[in-house]
């Protein structure tokens, strides 16, 4: 969850769909970037060569989670017409999986993409899914579901929205099982 909200609409919808999964018997395990230290990216290119990242934070922890999972639930507000900060240093610190060996350990995994933002407009998440959708087919990752929830401001008011609820809750069931 790239919303340093708790409790906000972003963790309303993950925690939604996390329940569906845990009642077909799956197991999830939600991230809350805002409790993690990741560091930036430098670009020093250590990890397009095969080698551990140089960087000593929560994201060393969090390749093998990745790694080991078989879907990825992305969960982010619009900030600015993009994804929160959080969820970008997450996004920037992928590039781990650059090189061959590491991209065959994330390769074919299945994604989902989940964003509330206040605007009205759905275009106002545009840039946003299209950074995912750049970024997921560039790591061989297929983007297999976007929730998209305009107009929601107030701390967990999404919940209103029972058949946005409704479908956040079969979505992985749904699609994966």
């Amino acid at each position: 969850m790239g919303s340093p909200r708790k409790n906000g609409n972003t963790h309303v919808l993950l925690k939604t769909i996390l329940e569906g999964v845990h009642e077909k018997g799956g197991e999830t395990e939600m991230i809350l970037l805002g409790d993690l230290e990741i560091k930036e990216c430098d670009g020093c290119h250590t990890c397009w060569k095969g080698s551990e990242c140089m960087k000593k934070d929560d994201m060393l922890p969090l390749y093998l989670k990745l790694m080991n999972c078989d879907t990825i639930i992305f969960g982010t507000p619009v900030y600015w017409y993009g994804p929160t900060g959080l969820m970008k240093l997450l996004i920037d610190r992928l590039v781990f999986f650059n090189c061959p060996q590491n991209r065959a350990k994330i390769r074919g995994k299945d994604a989902v993409l989940v964003i509330p933002f206040e605007e009205e407009d759905i275009q106002t998440a545009e840039l946003t899914v299209e950074l995912f959708k750049r970024s997921l087919m560039y790591l061989e990752i297929p983007l297999i579901e976007t929730i998209l929830s305009p107009g929601v401001t107030k701390r967990g008011e999404v919940s209103k929205n029972k058949e946005l609820m409704r479908k956040c809750y079969r979505l992985v069931k749904d699609l994966i099982y």
